[in-house]
């Protein structure tokens, strides 16, 4: 449909409305319709999607059912000039798109919790594994430029998975690998790194290859090279089994036994599961140091070697402290 350089594809689904004051309920009705199709708001009463045959049916029939009401409703193909840019609108998808991924996670941390322990006589984990499932499709279904948070709802439902069809499965000690047969390969994991990947960056820099490279990619369906080795991400080599952390799984896997080693696993739990399971006197400080290592550092690698230091210090005082007593 682009006929020449000064002709531009429509880019963008606007809809422009006015929405009558009564009857109260139905304003909210169709901000809750928007947001269900995945439309976001540019200012008050205009909303955008990116353009594509469902998104107009979609809007279309919004349109129609605020004109049914009484109200005003305008839909508009457009491409932007001046003000917001292309990217700029993209960000407001990912950080709406975020938001709902950040949401479910938390929901999923909570519903593992409850079936881990057992908390309520009315638990149903099939019926609430449903749920999840259908939250995460909808969720999917409107992540339109591929929000990261979506790599962490999807590891944690896999976690909830491995549980609800493995209930013991902790119980059970998780096969060894040898060390050896991981030096001098490239680590992969997803980009902007924080607790879990930078814990494991340094567990396998420090006791597994200190020479080891890694690699930060989107990770949403990536396919490691010959050479890679992919952690902490959905179906990595190396990541969440149950309620463990990647670390705590690579800790296991290779049979780390280093004095307090233990201790910093038990940390990084609790940090990034969020369940209060070791609740160790330094997790709201190791936690609080992380977060401000991602303020500061925007590299991956930068926060995985200041991280590292962290943890270099750390480990060296729960060493000292077990020697001791």
């Amino acid at each position: 449909m682009k006929k020449s350089g000064s002709v531009r594809t429509h880019r963008w689904l606007l809809l422009i409305h006015a929405i009558p004051p009564k009857p109260a309920y139905f304003r909210a009705k169709v901000g809750r319709r928007l947001a269900a199709v995945g439309a976001v708001p540019l200012k008050n009463s205009v909303y955008v999607m990116p353009h594509a045959e469902r998104t107009l049916e979609d809007l279309q029939w919004i349109a129609r059912q605020i004109k049914t009401e009484g109200g005003d409703a305008t839909l508009v193909e457009a491409h932007l000039v001046e003000g917001l840019r292309d990217n700029q609108v993209e960000a407001i998808f990912r950080k709406a798109r975020d938001e709902d991924y950040a949401a479910l996670t938390a929901e999923v941390r909570k519903v593992h919790l409850a079936a881990s322990r057992k908390k309520r006589a009315d638990h149903r984990p099939d019926v609430e594994m449903a749920r999840v499932h259908k939250r995460l499709a909808e969720i999917c279904a409107i992540d339109f430029f591929d929000a990261k948070g979506r790599a962490t709802a999807e590891a944690a439902v896999r976690e909830l998975e491995a549980l609800v069809a493995h209930p013991s499965e902790r119980a059970v000690q998780l096969p060894r690998v040898k060390a050896s047969a991981y030096r001098g390969r490239v680590w992969v994991t997803r980009q902007n790194v924080h607790v879990d990947r930078i814990a494991s960056a340094w567990l396998v820099q420090r006791f597994i290859d200190p020479k080891a490279r890694f690699k930060f990619v989107l990770g949403k369906e990536y396919r490691a090279a010959r050479n890679e080795v992919v952690f902490d991400m959905f179906e990595g080599e190396f990541t969440h089994v149950g309620d463990a952390s990647t670390f705590e799984v690579l800790v296991e896997r290779f049979g780390l036994t280093a004095a307090g080693l233990d201790r910093i696993a038990e940390i990084i739990h609790d940090i990034d599961v969020k369940d209060g399971k070791f609740g160790r006197n330094e997790t709201a400080g190791v936690a609080a140091v992380i977060a401000g290592i991602a303020r500061v550092e925007a590299k991956d690698l930068a926060r995985i070697a200041v991280g590292g230091a962290l943890l270099d210090a750390l480990l060296a005082d729960l060493a000292g402290k077990r020697a001791e007593g």
